[in-house]
């Protein structure tokens, strides 16, 4: 049986139509998608996650230097690693809910 060309086979041909369609549907996903929250900036996170890494071992480290010095310094041997190691546990959990409180781009 030859083929006449009276069927209609839009497989080959570019319907203007159709193509303004889909990208009139995928700007609409991506709006619904950032309106409702489910697009999430995977670089701004781990950023955020570096930062709470960094601010946890800083401020533990940090105080916990200062304390050995103020010993050494000072000749009071637990007691200036065990109060600074506490405020650097507060600096670093008020850095934390500093971080985490930050409003999204």
């Amino acid at each position: 049986m030859a083929d006449d060309g009276s069927g209609q086979d839009f497989g080959d041909a570019e319907d203007p139509r159709l193509t303004a369609l889909d990208e009139r549907l995928r700007q609409a996903r991506e709006t619904e998608a950032t309106r409702s929250g489910a697009k999430i900036d995977t670089d701004r996170g781990y950023s955020q996650g570096n930062r709470v890494i960094s601010a946890l071992i800083g401020s533990l480290v940090g105080s916990a230097l200062i304390g050995w010095l103020i010993d050494r310094w000072f000749g009071a041997t637990p007691w200036g690693l065990i109060v600074m190691l506490f405020l650097g546990i507060a600096v670093a959990f008020r850095q934390i809910i500093r971080i985490s409180g930050e409003r999204p781009e």
